[in-house]
């Protein structure tokens, strides 16, 4: 049975989503039609991973990570430095 991850505070799927393809748009990917997923298949296009739309229970943990940890790790990069520049400005 497959899961669906969700954020943890509801409604903030929207803003995570505006996020990944702000950030990644800054690294030169192709975003299409403002779609967050086409990331995922530009980055595993890039990896050589066999990445599909739907189900992709064929993939390795290694494959899953070669495609979503650059993304994620991106995204992360960025709320961090959001949040320092944030917490500067308060002072």
């Amino acid at each position: 049975m497959s899961k669906r991850r969700k954020p943890l505070v509801p409604g903030a799927q929207e803003g995570l989503d505006q996020l990944k393809v702000n950030v990644m748009s800054k690294e030169d990917y192709k975003i299409k039609n403002n779609d967050p997923d086409s990331v995922k298949m530009e980055v595993a296009k890039e990896q050589g991973i066999p990445l599909k739309k739907g189900d992709n229970g064929e993939l390795t943990s290694r494959q899953a990570g070669k495609v979503g940890g650059p993304i994620g790790g991106k995204m992360v990069s960025e709320l961090i430095k959001r949040a320092k520049s944030q917490m500067g400005s308060q002072k």
